[in-house]
């Protein structure tokens, strides 16, 4: 199981960067985020502690959602030109995501392209170092080992699996997050919720990674609507659910959920959350025969009554009820058409899927065909 060398949790947290970054020995930061963060002053939060601590530092927010290949490799020549020599990652999963690119890249240049870093990347050298700073309760980029790229020029998203990238500090701050759109923070909790569930049921889940997995089912369960109303306990509780379940996710993959959230990203620039929450309960409910008890333990963790006395049968209707009814009660969107998908590229997103690495996690063994039967029945 692999997981950052050190993570700081809880409300103000950031107060470490300072130290941690000169007990390290570093002498320049490069700071990763997006626009809307940097206009918020959700980044000034962490600037203004090292402007107090005399720390140099550079900030680099051309970050897009879901970030692109060019976005990736401007990135890498903009650090190259910084003579920083750690990143800081602050954000959500695009500046995460763009951040370990432009680490990996600069540590192993021979993948300047980027898309040969698609799947398992065959890197020799760890990522320069990153510390990260997640903005949103969800991706839980700052502890895993993956990130996702888009190639624009062929509307795609592809997913980058490489122990390399892992940041070496994770600070986890709900007060960074507490700012979030109302809206964002519905959909990255749906994003952290199908980590878990997906993680929790994948083909490569065993014990460890269950216990981690079932813990974050029960902490988003209880906490998720909370939080997405303001409530600051919830919020902490919704930072901590959703770095478990990347520890856990990091380590044995995910599913078709995933495989089918990318390609809507790839096509239409969908917010991740937002696909993984239309996907959801339709994808668990294909899956349910191939799942054993875990969908009554998911019941259970949702707060359904006498869950362990139901039948299979009743018990696995009652988990994707259970989360069907979360989406709808946090407003997100549960069809297709919500996110401008057009019916006539239903074949062409089931072949995306298809193809993607998050597949081959999937409990249950699915065809191109089926997987467009899952979109259509949520178009």
């Amino acid at each position: 199981m692999i997981w950052n060398q050190t993570a700081y949790f809880g409300a103000g947290a950031i107060s470490v960067i300072p130290e941690e970054l000169a007990r390290r020995g570093f002498a320049k930061a490069f700071v990763v985020t997006d626009p809307g963060l940097l206009s918020t002053g959700t980044v000034d939060k962490v600037t203004a502690l090292l402007d107090n601590a005399e720390f140099a530092y550079e900030v680099y927010s051309d970050v897009v959602p879901n970030p692109t290949i060019e976005n990736v490799q401007a990135g890498v020549a903009a650090f190259a030109a910084s003579g920083s020599d750690v990143l800081i990652a602050i954000g959500g999963g695009s500046p995460q995501d763009t951040c370990k690119a432009i680490g990996i890249i600069t540590a192993n240049p021979e993948f300047a392209d980027v898309r040969s870093l698609e799947g398992v990347a065959p890197t020799k050298n760890p990522s320069v170092p990153i510390i990260a700073v997640p903005t949103t309760a969800g991706t839980a980029s700052e502890t895993t080992i993956n990130y996702v790229i888009t190639d624009a020029q062929n509307h795609r998203k592809f997913v980058c699996v490489d122990a390399h990238d892992i940041p070496v500090l994770a600070v986890v701050d709900p007060d960074m997050m507490a700012g979030a759109p109302v809206a964002l923070k519905a959909a990255t909790g749906l994003d952290a919720l199908t980590h878990a569930i997906e993680g929790y049921t994948t083909a490569a889940a065993w014990q460890m990674s269950d216990m981690f997995h079932l813990t974050a089912i029960q902490m988003i369960a209880r906490s998720l609507r909370k939080a997405v109303a303001g409530d600051p306990a919830a919020m902490e509780e919704m930072s901590i659910a959703q770095y478990i379940a990347g520890m856990g996710y990091s380590n044995v993959g995910l599913g078709l959920v995933h495989a089918m959230a990318h390609p809507l990203g790839g096509f239409y620039s969908a917010p991740h959350g937002v696909a993984n929450g239309i996907l959801l309960a339709p994808v668990m409910a294909f899956n349910a025969e191939a799942t054993g008890e875990k969908f009554r333990n998911i019941a259970e963790a949702f707060g359904v009554d006498g869950a362990q006395s139901l039948s299979l049968e009743e018990a696995r209707t009652a988990a994707v009820d259970a989360v069907a009814q979360l989406v709808e009660d946090l407003h997100s969107p549960t069809t297709l058409r919500a996110v401008g998908a057009k019916e006539e590229d239903l074949a062409a997103l089931a072949q995306a899927a298809f193809d993607d690495v998050c597949c081959g996690g999937n409990p249950r063994d699915v065809t191109v065909a089926q997987i467009q039967e899952l979109y259509a029945s949520v178009y």
